[in-house]
């Protein structure tokens, strides 16, 4: 027990000082459709699994160690959702959608998050972080509704044995509509931004980010330069070297300010796409400008624990679809048609390291 109790000692040091990058990025179509994509970089497998969860499902709520209720607290889920959670440790949404097209992303936000006190005089109105991500999917179906009805919770965390570290998170949630809010617990208060532009990456605050970018208005999609004067009677013109002139001074690392910045001028400068086929061929562009090679981010500069880009989701909040890839499985996106699952009413889940994907492959490409 002792031993076991230092390597989760161990693990927690050394992942707390990992920076952790997840992004996510939002894009709407001409037609209407709404993509949301995110990727997830970890430094441990936390035993990723895609998880479904259909309507009239009893979910057990966690309660304070200190709580005086005996009583097992319960919610019923009103609508179908779909995601990935973690296996080991805890069984947590960490992303997902739900039929109503309601998508939540939470990424991860160490240093700048005090969540709320547990309402001791009200248990049932008490929603453990960890739970935060399957509760509003199963309880919301818009982002109008999240604004009008999550802010009942006292949104709460205490020390899980064996977890490795402390889940510090904010949430992005996204609708049908576009609509797009995010979600963060400041001073033991629920904040919610709803100046959201569907981008979001870590720390620090929200807000930080939003006025950061002012820091980066001189950028812009311009391809090249040329700059004409005459001096002493000559004409002399100087051009810039080749196209992309416009992003100089574009951040090109991977901490949270500079991934926000790059995917927001991304996502604000790419041609709006026309239809979801299209929006989500678009976001996985602009996640791949983020993606973490295994080797690249190590812990001081030692390969104990690698952080890499484990998983990215796509979805299609329109059409109810879901694509996934892995690290090992990047170019080779699996898609999950939810309607078909939503008709299902047997709780079903499935490790991503798991997922069988299609090899693509055939001997003779002309051949019809």
């Amino acid at each position: 027990y002792m031993k076991k109790k230092l390597i989760i000692g161990l693990l927690s040091s050394v992942i707390a000082s990992q920076s952790f990058a997840c992004t996510d990025v939002n894009v709407s179509a001409k037609d209407g459709s709404v993509i949301a994509g995110r990727t997830m970089e970890w430094a441990l497998d936390m035993g990723w699994q895609v998880q479904y969860m259909p309507k009239n499902t009893n979910i057990k709520i966690i309660q304070t160690s200190k709580s005086k209720s005996k009583d097992n607290i319960q919610i019923k889920t009103k609508y179908s959702f779909a995601g990935i959670s973690t296996a080991d440790y805890f069984n947590s949404f960490t992303d997902g959608q739900n039929e109503k097209g309601l998508s939540v992303s939470a990424n991860f936000l160490p240093g700048y998050t005090q969540y709320e006190s547990y309402n001791y005089s009200q248990p049932n109105k008490n929603i453990s972080v960890i739970q935060a991500v399957e509760f509003i999917l199963g309880s919301y179906s818009s982002v109008e509704d999240v604004k009008t009805n999550f802010s009942q919770y006292s949104v709460w965390y205490e020390d899980i044995p064996n977890l490795p570290i402390s889940p510090s998170l904010h949430l992005l949630v996204t609708d049908k509509t576009g609509k797009s809010i995010v979600i963060e617990w400041i001073d033991g208060n629920m904040k919610i931004f709803d100046r959201s532009i569907g981008v979001m990456t870590n720390s620090p605050n929200y807000d930080w980010h939003l006025t950061n970018t002012k820091n980066y208005l001189n950028l812009n999609n311009k391809g090249s330069y040329t700059i004409a004067k005459t001096v002493n009677d000559k004409s002399i013109s100087v051009s810039s070297l080749g196209q992309g002139s416009g992003g100089i001074g574009l951040p090109g690392d991977f901490t949270s300010p500079s991934r926000f910045i790059k995917v927001a001028y991304l996502q604000n400068y790419a041609k709006q796409p026309d239809n979801s086929q299209q929006a989500v061929q678009q976001v996985a562009h602009i996640l791949n400008n983020v993606d973490i090679v295994n080797g690249t981010v190590v812990e001081n500069g030692e390969h104990v624990y690698d952080e890499i880009t484990q998983w990215i989701t796509i979805k299609d909040l329109t059409n109810n679809k879901i694509y996934i890839a892995d690290y090992d499985h990047r170019t080779n996106y699996v898609q999950i048609d939810l309607n078909k699952l939503f008709e299902s009413k047997k709780p079903m889940s499935i490790k991503v390291n798991d997922i069988k994907y299609p090899t693509g492959l055939i001997d003779n490409p002309f051949q019809k």
